[in-house]
């Protein structure tokens, strides 16, 4: 009995590449309490998350028995409201800060 060899399976077509939603994209004014800690330049949603942890993070801001809290310093105070957010908080609190 002969042993047939199968064909090579076919490989599954190259997957594309995800493109950015222009919602992210589209460049935002922040309020002047937001553009104190990133600056006053129009950016998109994406890069004020980013520039606000490099702010959080060079201020040693980070809660250090729960790092998913982030203690507010006077700028951020005026961002937050309260004293102490959740990381997962931060979106919502940006998106009454930009225009």
């Amino acid at each position: 009995m002969a042993t047939a060899k199968k064909a090579p399976a076919a490989s599954a077509p190259a997957a594309k590449k995800r493109t950015p939603s222009a919602a992210f994209m589209k460049a935002l004014t922040p309020s002047p309490a937001l553009a104190a800690v990133v600056g006053s330049a129009p950016l998109p949603r994406t890069e004020i998350v980013s520039k606000l942890w490099v702010y959080i993070r060079a201020n040693n801001l980070q809660d250090a028995a729960n790092k998913r809290n982030i203690n507010a310093d006077a700028k951020l105070k005026e961002l937050f409201g309260k004293p102490q957010v959740s990381m997962f908080e931060l979106a919502g609190l940006i998106g009454k800060h930009v225009s």
